[in-house]
C-alpha cells in the first residue's frame, strides 16, 4: 500500500475528508462483488480523479458515482463480474474483472458494445493498474 500512497499523493488524488453517503458494502451488494482492498482503499480514502496519470488519461469515479455510472452504462448487468471504475475519456471505460477464483484484472473495454471479447487486461491490481500508469507504460505498447 505504501507505494500506491505515494502515487496518490504524488498526483494529487483529493482526499476524502468527510464520510460518504454511499458505502462500500453498497457497491458490492450493487455488482455482487467483493472488490479488492487495494481498491476498497481508494475508495474510503480519495474522492475521483479526472486527470493523466504518465501518458494515459482517467477519469476514476468516486464511491458517490460508482452504482449511478454503472446503472447508466449497464456494465455490471452486461459483463459478468465485471464493475467499471471510471473511464479513459475516449469511450472507454476502466473496470475491475474478478473472476471466479477471486483473480483480479483491471480492464479497458468499449461502452459501445459490452462485451468481455474487447477487454483489454491494463493491470493485475488497482495498485498494479496505478502503477503502471505512474511508470509511463502504455496501454497498447
Amino acid at each position: 500500500m505504501q507505494y500506491l500512497q505515494e502515487i496518490f499523493e504524488k498526483y494529487e488524488f483529493p482526499k476524502r475528508n468527510v464520510k460518504s453517503y454511499v458505502e462500500v458494502t453498497d457497491v458490492e451488494s450493487y455488482s455482487n462483488l467483493r472488490l479488492p482492498i487495494d481498491y476498497v482503499f481508494y475508495l474510503e480514502n480519495y474522492f475521483g480523479i479526472d486527470q493523466f496519470i504518465g501518458v494515459e488519461f482517467i477519469k476514476l469515479w468516486s464511491l458517490e458515482e460508482i452504482i449511478e455510472a454503472n446503472k447508466s452504462y449497464n456494465i455490471v448487468e452486461e459483463l459478468y463480474r465485471t464493475i467499471g471504475i471510471g473511464t479513459n475519456g475516449s469511450g472507454e471505460f476502466i473496470g475491475i474483472e474478478i473472476d471466479p477464483y477471486d483473480n483480479v484484472k483491471v480492464i479497458l473495454s468499449p461502452f459501445t458494445d459490452l462485451n468481455s471479447k474487447y477487454n483489454t487486461e491494463i493491470g493485475t491490481s488497482f495498485a498494479d493498474f496505478l502503477i503502471r500508469l505512474d511508470n509511463k507504460i502504455e496501454w497498447f505498447s
